[in-house]
């Protein structure tokens, strides 16, 4: 993509994955950020620069809970980071479109919302159609390492019978929103109890498992999830929590996809505070079988915001309409621009 002019970019919900975002558009030349939105009474008024702690602060941009002001200043593209669920997000998405930008959101349930959310995900790309623009859902994972990773592996088989992912995270050093939403530090009752409640959980396994279905042309007639607490046998400190051994350090989560009860599709993700030995793990069975290790794995904060900003060139150039990270050719976006 040959940037003539300045990429035009609001800010929407400036949390740490949002904060983060805003720091690594700030060292492309490309982007220029002409709006923030957030509804925290702290940041709003308050320069966008210092409300993100960067260190070149002032940026000359204020955070205003105004989203409907900001919005209309017209973006070309709305960066969007307010929730992982879509029903309580479609309104923030349709009015981002609604002013002719394209939206680049890190909502998990957005990344491939056709079999949980068909009417929603139908309302939104009409919309995007009828705006002439393009969204989509991405992140890590979802978006990268689960899905979009294990489809492009694919690239160099004949056949693909089975596709297996496993995910070993140390949330350790993750954001005190990712170590609460996956339950550390509660007790194995208490885990269950919000487990229960839709409170812990990782999003967006089974979002993965229809990409990879969809992707490599598996049929799966069944997808399922199941929720367990990843027990500590130790005590582990983090920045913001301790947990003691016998309580729950995290996630252990699987999604299996399912065709006439035979599965097709494994993905399996360890969420926890002090985990040993974190990789991501792809596995193809097919012609030829290949398989994919990547030491230590990606760094989900680290990595969801590159995911994000590396997208903004693909979703400006795409049709309009819903996307995925399996449609965009996501690929590196230089701090100086494409030559």
């Amino acid at each position: 993509m040959a940037v003539k002019k300045k990429i035009r970019a609001i800010q929407y919900g400036i949390g740490p994955i949002g904060a983060s975002i805003l720091k690594l558009m700030r060292e492309k030349e490309a982007i220029e950020i002409i709006g923030a939105i957030d509804n925290d009474p702290a940041k709003i008024g308050k320069d966008l620069g210092e409300v993100v702690g960067a260190a070149d602060a002032p940026w000359g941009v204020k955070v205003s809970g105004d989203a409907r002001g900001v919005l209309e200043q017209s973006a070309d593209v709305v960066m969007h980071t307010t929730s992982s669920s879509l029903p309580k997000v479609v309104d923030q998405l349709l009015a981002s479109m609604d002013v002719g930008s394209c939206v680049v959101s890190t909502c998990e349930e957005l990344s491939y919302p056709f079999r949980t959310y068909p009417e929603l995900a139908t309302q939104l790309d009409k919309s995007a159609k009828e705006n002439g623009v393009a969204l989509v859902g991405t992140g890590v994972n979802p978006g990268f390492v689960m899905d979009k990773l294990v489809i492009t592996l694919a690239a160099v088989s004949q056949r693909v019978e089975y596709a297996r992912a496993l995910r070993i995270v140390d949330a350790s050093r993750r954001r005190l929103p990712l170590q609460k939403k996956i339950g550390a530090g509660l007790s194995v009752e208490e885990f269950r109890a919000k487990v229960k409640e839709g409170v812990i959980k990782h999003v967006g396994l089974p979002e993965s498992v229809a990409m990879v279905a969809d992707g490599l042309g598996l049929r799966v007639d069944e997808i399922t999830e199941t929720i367990e607490p990843k027990v500590a046998s130790e005590p582990v400190q983090t920045e913001f929590l301790t947990v003691e051994a016998g309580q729950a350090a995290g996630v252990h989560q699987i999604a299996r996809g399912l065709s006439d009860g035979k599965e097709l599709i494994y993905m399996e993700l360890q969420m926890y505070v002090g985990a040993k030995d974190p990789a991501d793990t792809v596995e193809l069975k097919g012609h030829p079988n290949i398989s994919l290790v990547i030491p230590g794995g990606s760094h989900g904060d680290i990595a969801t915001a590159s995911v994000a900003v590396n997208s903004i060139p693909s979703i400006l150039e795409a049709p309009a309409g819903l996307r995925t990270s399996r449609d965009l050719a996501i690929g590196f976006f230089p701090p100086k621009g494409y030559k």
